[in-house]
């Protein structure tokens, strides 16, 4: 049966119907939701300091030859700087061929370098491209070792192929994929093994039994095994010239607070070891969601603390005769610099004397002047001793490498 209004109820029902549709598109432009920001990183704090905090990008190219910082670096009486090469997009690991070759790798490009003389210069060749993070690199009776993120190739007789390049060979390629603190660093052992880290895939968490660690293998890439867990983020290691004993960094976890935890430099005393992560940082530090129910004594502690999240990476030791003997067998380490800290920490080198017995008997400011006015102007990444005793340190914000050497005339004239 249809339903009839009387004309008085049909023109108030009209006024109502227009009132409404009048309103909708005010009413629809007063709903449209605001924008929401991005959710915060993993185990962020959700503090306006917080939330200012981001990663540091190098710029898109690296810095001609005469902007880069060097006359902002500062290193002891008697040592000098200089610029070995510039022009190397995002110098990262450093490693040195028998024939004097210098090998540069990069990590957020697909390419390796090496520097060579010629007519008494040096020049920049490309020797492998199209790879993944290839930020890890060794050398070994003539063969270069590189470390990508989920393999590990090599390049055979390298230094006698530098004008015509062979393409990498792959020895292995199963390590996990994952962006976060996937890229490698690598080593070869005085076991003539090769060493290398599995960072954790994340900032806290519980890793799986693949991640958070340094594994070693033949150098075929067989027979691959577990060295050491309890390893965050190790981008740097070394073997004690002497004992022959691993010395590693590693880089502490974020977002805890700004001065917890520190980064580490750990000493391996036999293989199995375990150093606390994710349950203890530091060596003093429980984690405050993995640690409950744990004892930080039950894990292995660093020698030294590096500072809070200063971002400590390649390191070397000293076994050149360049420098003063007070340098000899000591610990060169680059610290890259903080990035979540609001006053920020690192970006420089310094250097870790040690006791006969291993032990650290301290560290010191080298090479600084990277960080000016809370910023950076160079991120220095590793160190490699030249067959001279002279000591190269990569930089992958400005895109360079400089030498640092030593002349005492140069103390007796000040």
């Amino acid at each position: 049966m249809p339903i009839r209004f009387s004309p008085q109820r049909a023109l108030l029902l009209a006024a109502t119907l227009a009132t409404a549709l009048a309103a909708c598109p005010a009413a629809a432009q007063q709903s449209t939701p605001t924008p929401t920001p991005p959710p915060p990183t993993p185990n962020q704090p959700t503090s306006d300091a917080a939330t200012k905090l981001r990663g540091i990008n190098p710029p898109p190219f690296p810095m001609a030859a005469d902007k880069l910082p060097t006359p902002q670096l500062k290193l002891p009486k008697g040592f000098k700087i200089e610029v070995f090469m510039s022009g190397v997009p995002n110098a990262r690991s450093l490693r040195l061929g028998d024939k004097g070759t210098v090998f540069v790798s990069n990590r957020i490009l697909d390419k390796v370098y090496a520097v060579v003389e010629k007519d008494g210069k040096r020049e920049l060749k490309v020797i492998a491209s199209g790879l993944d993070r290839p930020n890890g690199l060794a050398f070994h009776d003539g063969t270069l070792y590189i470390a990508e993120g989920t393999k590990v190739s090599k390049l055979e007789k390298i230094e006698d192929n530098l004008d015509n390049p062979p393409k990498p060979v792959v020895i292995y390629d199963q390590f996990p994929n994952h962006q976060s603190h996937g890229w490698k660093f690598i080593a070869v052992g005085p076991d003539n093994k090769l060493y290398i880290n599995v960072g954790a895939p994340c900032n806290i968490c519980l890793p799986p039994e693949t991640n958070a660690q340094i594994t070693r293998m033949n150098l075929d890439g067989s027979g691959s095994e577990t060295y050491v867990r309890g390893v965050r983020n190790s981008v740097g290691f070394d073997f004690h010239p002497v004992t022959k004993e691993l010395y590693f960094t590693d880089n502490g976890r974020d977002w805890l607070s700004e001065d917890l935890p520190n980064d580490e430099l750990n000493r391996v005393t036999k293989a199995g070891q375990h150093f606390g992560y994710p349950y203890c940082h530091q060596g003093n530090v429980p984690d405050d969601q993995f640690g409950w129910g744990r004892g930080c004594s039950d894990y292995e502690a660093p020698v030294v603390l590096l500072g809070p999240h200063t971002a400590a990476l390649g390191m070397r030791f000293y076994t050149g005769k360049m420098f003063p003997a007070a340098y000899r067998n000591a610990i060169f380490i680059a610290r890259h610099g903080s990035w979540n800290k609001t006053t920020k920490l690192g970006g420089d080198v310094i250097v870790v004397k040690l006791n006969p017995d291993g032990s650290v008997k301290s560290w010191e400011p080298f090479m600084t002047g990277f960080l000016q006015d809370n910023n950076y102007i160079g991120r220095p990444v590793d160190v490699e001793v030249l067959k001279d005793g002279s000591l190269l340190v990569s930089d992958d914000y400005a895109g360079a490498i400089y030498r640092i050497s030593y002349d005492g005339r140069r103390v007796a004239e000040r």
